[in-house]
């Protein structure tokens, strides 16, 4: 099954400083045929103003991934972490059993992201924070793991799921193919770029649910990126 989800028809919050799009339920939109996917939470489509943010808040019991598309997310924890994640890189904060947050857009300039929230395995824990650059050529016609419950095996940040987030480039007319598991959930979205997933055409920043396929083809009908989520 592909359910191609258009952009149009997300979730949507304009609060003047942040512009969301909400793939799934969350905060004021409710749409009870999209609570979720597996063990997919939340992908937030978010366009943050420059010299704005979030300000400090708590999290528990999540695996938070944030993929910045343009610009950069500058984040602060009760941990005592600070960091800069640029575009085209990724951060990762295990909340475990609490850690207290803010993230900010410090930059000039609009800074655009993906916040993707996976459910545990396990409650509690030690809260966790990082973050890595993954450079574009690095994903140039190639699938890379960027965050993994198997952090070793797939040299990727670590997250406490049964998931795996996955980033490619494809250049336009080109094809890029992935074994799939059919029991599990598959969500992706191409950030930029008209693609078609297994023939099925689907529009930048439109959503992709996939379960119960074995194999996954992408061809780029533009140059694309592509996020992927495969999780329990």
């Amino acid at each position: 099954m592909i359910d191609i989800r258009p952009f149009d028809t997300l979730g949507h919050a304009d609060h003047g400083w942040l512009d969301a799009r909400h793939h799934f339920s969350f905060a004021s939109y409710l749409d009870r045929s999209r609570m979720g996917w597996g063990s997919i939470r939340v992908w937030n489509d978010d366009t943050i103003a420059p010299r704005t943010g979030f300000d400090p808040h708590p999290h528990n019991d999540m695996e938070i991934v944030t993929f910045v598309r343009t610009g950069a997310i500058t984040h602060r924890d009760s941990m005592g972490n600070q960091g800069r994640t640029g575009a085209g890189d990724v951060q990762v904060m295990s909340a475990g059993s609490g850690v207290v947050h803010a993230e900010y857009n410090l930059e000039d300039e609009v800074t655009t992201l993906f916040q993707i929230w996976i459910i545990p395995d396990g409650r509690g824990g030690d809260p966790f924070w990082g973050q890595r650059e993954f450079p574009r050529g690095d994903r140039a016609g190639k699938w890379v793991v960027l965050a993994s419950g198997n952090p070793e095996a797939d040299d990727a940040l670590p997250i406490r799921a049964n998931a795996r987030v996955l980033a490619a480039t494809v250049a336009a007319g080109n094809t890029i193919e992935l074994d799939v598991d059919p029991s599990r959930h598959l969500y992706l979205v191409a950030p930029v770029g008209r693609i078609k997933v297994n023939g099925m055409e689907a529009n930048p920043r439109d959503g992709i649910a996939i379960t119960g396929e074995t194999a996954l083809s992408v061809e780029a009908i533009d140059h694309a990126e592509l996020v992927l989520v495969d999780a329990a």
